[in-house]
């Protein structure tokens, strides 16, 4: 299937759709999940097109996985998580439901468990847990 420049991820790349970014470079940008299932919860995508990793090129697979490493890391430290759970979904049967690459980097607590999909958060929740992130992104 063909990569549709309109899905909204693309359209948050363009500004058409905000969002609470995180970490920005060359490749990659990283954002909070508004429906998040762990405080904390964000994405990573490319900058380029792709619908998964199925079609994504090497470069593109590697600028993502530099950025959830890094990312991994912020939200341990700004958000005092034990560990971190990294999921990527791969056409609709596989569970991907926005088709532009994208790895969710969820935070973890001993003894929490992730919440349930499809609950939109409370943006002024989204922006605090995300000050938390940065700050753990700059130290």
């Amino acid at each position: 299937m063909a990569y549709d420049p309109n899905n909204i991820f693309a359209k948050i790349l363009r500004g058409e759709i905000p969002c609470e970014k995180l970490y920005e470079d060359d490749e990659t940008f990283v954002f909070m999940d508004i429906m998040p299932r762990a405080d904390g919860h964000c994405l990573v995508i490319p900058k380029t097109p792709c619908r998964n990793m199925l079609d994504a090129s090497d470069a593109q697979l590697a600028a993502c996985l530099r950025t959830v490493r890094k990312m991994g890391h912020a939200v341990m430290k700004g958000l005092g998580a034990e560990g971190v759970t990294v999921q990527q979904f791969n056409e609709a049967v596989g569970g991907q439901e926005v088709f532009h690459l994208h790895y969710h980097i969820l935070p973890r607590h001993d003894g929490v468990r992730l919440r349930p999909p499809g609950k939109m958060e409370d943006q002024a929740v989204i922006k605090e847990i995300a000050a938390k992130i940065r700050a753990g992104l700059d130290g």
